[in-house]
This record gives C-alpha cells, structure tokens and sequence, in this order.
C-alpha cells in the first residue's frame, strides 16, 4: 500500500500541471503531494512484480524512461508520464499473493434439491411465453433480450426486494445518470479506449455507464466530507451497458448482454474502516442470497481477477443446474484509495483537521439476468416455476409462474415483395 501511495504522490502534481491548462470534469486532490521524492528503482521494481502477479499491463519499462525524460520539464513529457502512472493496478491484499491464478473457495451454500431432469433458462422462458431473444439483430442488436408477463414482474420483484434488504442497512437510494464523462469511468479503473474496452462510447466523447458504481463515485467528486459522514453508504438501481461478447456456448442467453439491470451498493469510508465495510457487503450479499434459496459459493479472488482498482473481492457464484455451471452472480471489492485518489474524494480528519483521501468500497446487490437464470433453473416444475417465498409478498402473494397467455408468441416472417 505504501508503494502505490508513493506513485501517486508522484503522479498527482503531474496531473495538477497537467489540468492547469486543460479543463476535465475530474481533479485530483492531494495536499500533502507536494515535494515527495521520486519513485527510486527498488519501487518500480516493485510495481512491476505488481502488475505482472494481477495479468495487468505493464507498462513499467515505460514509466522508467518517461521519469529520465522528464528531468527536463518537458510538459508532453510529464503529461504522457501522468497518464502511465494513472494506469498502474492498486496494491493487492498479502494474503492473495500465494493465490496462484485460482480463487479459493471459502464456503457453500445449499439450500435445495436440484431438480432431475433441469432444464435450461432459454428453453423454459421460451416454454412459459416469457421472454424472446431471437431475431433480435435487425433492430436492437445482438445480445439483446426482452422479459415479458410474470418474468418482467419477476424481475421488479427482485429489484425491490434486495433495495428493501440493503436500506435496511443503511443504504440511502440515489437514483443516477447512464450518460457519464469518460473521466469518470476511467478514474474508477475501466478503460474507455482500445479494442478490449467494454465500454460503449457516444459521439459526443461521453460514454454509457457500466455500472452505477461509477456514478455513485462521480457523485463524491472533488467533495471533502466529515469524518463523521464516514461510512457514507448509498445504493442505485441503474441499466448497465457493456460491449463485451462471448462466443462460449454455456455464456450463451442471458448470461452476457449488452444490457441489463443492476441494484448496486456503494460506500465511501475512512482507511480504518474499509476491511469492515468489505465484510459488511459481503454478508449482506450472502444474507440476499440464502433468503432467496438457491445453492452458491463464495470464492476470495487471485490477484489476475482483480481489475485495476481492486484490493481484494470477492465473487458469489451460484449453481445454474440448467447449464451444469457455477455462474458469477455477484462480487464485492475494497478500492482502497485507487478511485478516491483519482476523483478527489476526501474527508476532513476529527483529531487535527488534515485532509485525507478516503476509501470506496462497492458491492453487486442484485444482478438481474444471471440470478433470473439461477432461479428459474433452480425453481423449475414440470410446467411452472415456484416463485421463492421472499419474493412472493413483491407479487401479490403469486406462489408460481405459468404460462403467459396474455402475449402471442412471436416467430419470424420473411416479407417478400410482390411482382409488380
């Protein structure tokens, strides 16, 4: 942590000088950056041993030279050097670094007996008139999906039964913008440029959210708050646009779109209260999870899983009997100060004033798609599907799904002009 601190000492007078003369929507803040020595040799070495051990890019050779060319004060120089270091990973927990490329496995949940013969989420939405994915390509795009009667039902059901779960624990609900300034996106670790980036850009140089975490954390920017405000603990309810595909047949569905419904937890805390706050989310998400009674696991990451601004996370899978998979419906991760330190998020120390950044932590509450997988393979009859209990008061106390009859089937017409 001490050496990630040091980088982005050094970083952030760069990106000081650097935004003198270019205006973004995002500053850094950082008082007591001024007049820290350079990073020496041993913590480049460092960094880069860190960024090889998460599968990050490393672009550690780069900085090396980017800091002997800048002695000079060339401004293109310091301005290239701020950027390279903006994209170093976070430090990585200590207790990860033995992980090898595998999570460990902490605990499993069962809470039900699979059913013989399971059937998969398409054919059984398919089978109930539910939900349409086919011959989507001519006007919404591929990997695009429409839930339709009790299915769409479902899904508010389970929205408004985890935001009930969460601001019982003190979540405040803020509902936020899709439309984001890629500043914002890129200061919470997602890359908004390359051709591996997940995220959707518009013409006008803004960029569809990918999550609400990043507009929960644009919320906070350049804010200095209390120590008393801390932890400051919010949740939205938000569409997520990601432009990430797959061509793996137990992907295929649902499981990854383009689009999709999330109920999203995050936090805002001091240093000495983000390791409690991580485990705080967590057992919120396990506690969501065993109410609706479906059988997971909960996996403590490696280090090559963690992204760019995680420290630690932790993924919740659940068991997708349809599919014979564990499919990730759920994570948590402490940012530390990576995002904070990126948008200025600070708090103002009780005991003697000084100017801190704080920590972030976020937490997936609700995923819609995968967990309508994982509950609907898992709740299956012969030709209905249970509604979970928890759920059932969200539903006008409805105990099972059926056929919806209400919509017609849709099916595929070729038009073909007639002779003249």
């Amino acid at each position: 942590m001490k050496l990630l601190t040091n980088a982005q000492k050094l970083l952030l007078p760069l990106l000081r000088r650097q935004r003198s003369s270019k205006t973004t929507t995002v500053q850094a803040h950082d008082p007591t950056a001024a007049g820290h020595p350079a990073l020496t040799s041993a913590q480049l070495d460092e960094l880069e041993r860190n960024a090889v051990l998460r599968h990050h890019r490393n672009n550690v050779p780069l900085i090396r030279k980017l800091i002997e060319a800048s002695v000079g004060g060339d401004r293109s120089v310091e301005q290239q050097l701020a950027e390279e270091l903006g994209q170093l990973p976070n430090a990585t927990h200590p207790r990860l670094l033995d992980y090898g490329e595998q999570p460990r496995e902490l605990a499993q949940y069962v809470h039900r007996k699979m059913p013989p013969k399971p059937k998969e989420f398409s054919e059984l939405a398919r089978s109930l008139n539910l939900y349409r994915m086919d011959h989507l390509g001519n006007y919404t795009g591929h990997k695009s999906y429409y839930l339709t009667g009790q299915l769409a039902t479902l899904e508010q059901a389970i929205i408004q039964y985890a935001l009930e779960s969460v601001t019982k624990h003190g979540f405040q609900l803020i509902a936020v913008p899709d439309i984001l300034p890629k500043e914002v996106i890129e200061s919470c670790g997602m890359r908004t440029e390359g051709e591996r980036t997940q995220v959707y850009k518009l013409d006008t140089g803004e960029c569809l959210s990918g999550t609400s975490e990043m507009a929960l954390a644009g919320f906070f920017a350049n804010k200095v708050l209390t120590e008393e405000e801390l932890p400051l603990k919010v949740t939205a309810v938000s569409r997520c646009y990601r432009a990430e595909t797959s061509g793996l047949q137990e992907e295929k569905g649902i499981y990854r779109v383009h689009q999709f419904t999330k109920v999203e937890m995050f936090a805002i805390c001091t240093p000495g209260q983000s390791e409690a706050e991580l485990e705080e989310f967590k057992n919120i998400e396990l506690d969501l999870f065993k109410q609706l009674g479906i059988n997971f696991r909960l996996l403590d990451m490696p280090p090559c899983e963690l992204g760019a601004p995680a420290y630690q996370k932790y993924d919740i899978e659940a068991w997708m009997p349809g599919r014979e998979m564990w499919g990730e419906i759920s994570s948590c991760s402490n940012c530390t100060d990576y995002q904070a330190k990126r948008l200025g998020v600070t708090y103002r120390r009780d005991s003697d004033g000084q100017v801190l950044h704080a920590h972030t932590i976020n937490g997936t509450a609700t995923a819609i798609p995968r967990l309508l997988i994982a509950l609907l393979e898992s709740y299956q009859r012969e030709d209905s599907i249970e509604i979970p209990t928890v759920l059932r008061p969200f539903m006008d106390g409805q105990e099972s799904i059926t056929r919806n009859k209400r919509i017609p089937e849709t099916k595929l017409v070729k038009f073909i002009k007639a002779a003249s």
